[in-house]
């Protein structure tokens, strides 16, 4: 993973910053507030591309400094395994605080029951996150959240209240005018923070590959055996078995959004560089989760149930 150490030079008040500075500079200042205003805060990593940009932001922060706070991830237990191999270099490589909150551990400790082991558990990540947040004494998470991808993230305040339950009412929010913040939280409350909250999927791609960002493998085209299942191209593997009377094939792949490997699908792509890519996203005309996650098909209002319970 490669990101400059470099603080960004001193610049004469005459020059514009581009599109892609200032939302750095936003985002940036943001993470830089609340790890001085907060005591405990942790930043959720997946190894997805959002989770990376979070990570190479906080990296540009606090340069030549490490990152001041551990990071998190939530495991389902049904992981791409290039996407668990990154994560582990970069933990390995940054020599970053790596807390993991196992879903798997949840279940088996009865806090979470499943009706089969090959149950996508996306929607079961909630109970091992804020059993983590409780544990662990975090008081502020960074999520990798943009207003882009659903209509319920759109609603949100980029710091986020949550209250002792670790439930979120969008209704009882706090104004952010002026880009003012208010972290204000009592004791057994958290804020939930989404420092991107207001790039795009193609700003995303733009910056990682301006920056010249390692991502996992998986974001760009290979081949990999897939079977079409509910509208979604499913890659056949030890946690999405081939269904009865599926047909697999062989395709060139990519994945716009990693999560549960049961309920993630892939895209077709020939786009194999960062490049292609973004070519690829500026003609798309469907969010990355509308497009792979068929987690958020349950209705129109599933992200929004599960953010009410607690979730990212």
């Amino acid at each position: 993973m490669v990101v400059s150490d470099q603080t960004a030079p001193v610049r004469s008040s005459g020059v514009e910053l581009t599109d892609l500075e200032t939302i750095e500079a936003e985002s940036i200042y943001i993470i830089r507030e609340v790890a001085a205003e907060f005591e405990h805060p942790v930043m959720l990593f997946s190894g997805g591309k959002d989770s990376v940009l979070m990570l190479a932001l906080a990296r540009k922060a606090f340069a030549p400094a490490p990152v001041p706070f551990p990071i998190m991830h939530v495991d389902t237990g049904h992981n791409f395994p290039e996407v668990i191999e990154f994560r582990d270099r970069v933990v390995e490589q940054l020599g970053l605080r790596l807390v993991v909150a196992s879903v798997q551990e949840q279940i088996d400790l009865g806090r979470i029951k499943v009706g089969h082991e090959l149950e996508s558990r996306n929607r079961h990540q909630t109970v091992a996150l804020l059993e983590a947040i409780q544990k662990n004494g975090f008081d502020a998470v960074f999520g990798g959240g943009r207003r882009d991808e659903d209509k319920a993230r759109a609603k949100e305040r980029v710091l986020s209240f949550r209250d002792r339950f670790g439930q979120w009412d969008p209704k009882n929010q706090r104004p952010e005018l002026w880009h003012l913040y208010n972290g204000r939280h009592k004791k057994g409350e958290h804020i939930r923070v989404f420092p991107i909250s207001d790039w795009t999927e193609l700003d995303v791609w733009r910056y990682l590959a301006k920056e010249d960002v390692e991502l996992p493998s998986i974001y760009f085209a290979h081949e990999r055996e897939v079977v079409d299942q509910d509208g979604l191209l499913m890659a056949v593997n030890e946690f999405f078995p081939l269904p009865e009377g599926a047909e697999p094939r062989t395709e060139m792949v990519r994945y716009r959004t990693v999560g549960d490997a049961t309920s993630t699908g892939a895209v077709r792509s020939t786009a194999t560089d960062y490049q292609s890519v973004i070519e690829e996203t500026a003609v798309s005309r469907i969010t990355e989760r509308g497009a792979t996650r068929g987690d958020d098909r349950f209705s129109e209002a599933a992200m929004e149930d599960r953010k009410r319970e607690g979730y990212f």
